[in-house]
């Protein structure tokens, strides 16, 4: 699994083999969310307000890695 970028106790992961649409997790001990790639919309889960803001912060500069880091361990379903 892809570990992009930790925040605190907050992992920001990309799992192998995940589903579509393309999306990444952020994790906490008391939170897990799913956020889609491309929109930055919560698909699943639930954040703090702050977890969302330093998540949603770090994720939109840094969407091509998370990309990136899907395509290279889910080439099912790749990102055009």
């Amino acid at each position: 699994m892809g570990k992009l970028h930790r925040i605190g106790k907050l992992i920001i992961r990309v799992y192998a083999n995940d589903h579509p649409p393309p999306h990444f997790h952020a994790i906490a001990p008391d939170f897990e969310a799913l956020i889609e790639i491309e929109t930055l919309t919560i698909m699943y889960g639930r954040l703090s307000p702050q977890a969302r803001k330093a998540v949603m912060a770090w994720a939109l500069p840094n969407r091509a890695a998370i990309a990136a880091e899907w395509n290279r361990i889910n080439p099912r379903f790749p990102i055009a």
